[in-house]
């Protein structure tokens, strides 16, 4: 049974993760600080350092989580496809509507490599739809329709090529027709490594 305590920090956590959400979101991570952060959920400094040590580490858990909903909506769109070739296409637009979004776009594609690092944002943004990429591309294998490549290989390819096409329409003047066109370019991409039916052509 859930204590008192335990609840009282739940709820702290919660009121700090949906401060961080709202006004990384609004401004650019360098503009937010931590007074400014505390102040807005009515917390003290403290709190924000006892559940998450400081800002960088509040605005990587805000990042987690849209990583997480984003990973979970577009499964939840895969799932009623059995067709390998049309999940991935699924997948592709399910995750360009979620790049679309003003939250996701700002936090995760323009300032996650900015607060996070290059590297630490690779790992984490990998650790979310890099897998979800290569379980789309095991199940095209496990069908026998994938083209004679190393499965890992393919999902590399497929989600390197994803990361930089949503990174570039997230800066794009004009992102719903960047968004089309990444749409077009990906399943292009998808149609070269997966086959009609049967087993993998040459």
């Amino acid at each position: 049974m859930e204590t008192l305590r335990e609840k009282y920090a739940e709820n702290t956590r919660r009121a700090l993760l949906a401060t961080g959400l709202r006004l990384f979101t609004e401004r650019d991570y360098a503009s937010v600080s931590a007074e400014e952060l505390v102040r807005t959920a009515g917390l003290t400094r403290g709190a924000l350092y006892h559940h998450f040590g400081g800002k960088p580490g509040l605005f990587e858990a805000v990042f987690e989580e849209l990583e997480r909903q984003a990973t979970k909506r577009i499964r939840v769109a895969i799932t009623p496809v059995p067709d390998p070739r049309g999940r991935a296409y699924r997948a592709v637009d399910a995750f360009l509507d979620v790049c679309a979004e003003h939250a996701y776009r700002h936090i995760v594609l323009q300032q996650g490599p900015i607060a996070l690092g290059w590297q630490r944002w690779r790992e984490l943004d990998q650790l979310h739809l890099g897998g979800l990429v290569l379980d789309i591309v095991n199940a095209a294998l496990n069908a026998g329709r994938l083209r004679p490549h190393p499965a890992n290989l393919v999902a590399i390819a497929l989600y390197g090529a994803l990361t930089e096409l949503s990174i570039t329409v997230a800066e794009t003047e004009e992102p719903d027709q960047a968004q089309m066109q990444a749409a077009d370019l990906i399943r292009n991409l998808i149609d070269g490594v997966v086959t009609d039916s049967g087993p993998p052509s040459a």
